[in-house]
């Protein structure tokens, strides 16, 4: 067994979406579920089949994410998995209803830092075993920290 590590690329604002899923159904199904979750989202997404023609399957709204999900499904190459890249929205307005999909097996995470995905490499195929996703923290957040995360969450509308 081989272990590797591949770095997500795409711009820094974009947010990135690892999932494992089952079922070639899965491309139709995450699309509709995003664009009724965000009325305009801009999106792209890649599937990688793992068995029949094993293809890189894709869609979106928008070419630049369409691109971005397929040239790192291609870096990835793991059976089953799933990528979604957002332009104009945040894992946060979509996660639940991915998580509603029912070809949706697992959600390694949801991101717009650097994220790094270990995969392993047998004979058989490439497996996901985890995420690298941002960095270490550097200590613990003291009172003004705190008072600066809720103030940030109201600002941006998140928190009344």
């Amino acid at each position: 067994m081989e272990l590797l590590s591949v770095k997500i690329k795409k711009p820094e604002e974009v947010n990135f979406i690892l999932a494992q899923s089952h079922f070639i159904k899965t491309v139709e199904d995450v699309h509709e579920t995003l664009v009724e979750a965000v009325p305009g989202i801009k999106f792209g997404l890649a599937f990688c089949e793992s068995s029949g023609d094993r293809k890189i399957r894709f869609s979106g709204t928008d070419q630049e994410m369409i691109d971005l999900a397929v040239e790192n499904a291609k870096a990835i190459g793991a059976g089953h998995s799933l990528l979604i890249f957002l332009k104009n929205a945040y894992p946060v307005n979509v996660l639940n209803r991915l998580k509603q999909v029912s070809e949706i097996c697992r959600i390694f995470c949801a991101s717009a830092n650097s994220v790094e995905i270990i995969l392993a490499k047998t004979e058989q195929g490439t497996g996901i075993l985890g995420v690298i996703d941002g960095e270490s923290p550097l200590g613990v957040e003291n009172d003004d920290d705190k008072e600066n995360r809720k103030s940030l969450l109201r600002k941006i509308g998140y928190k009344l």
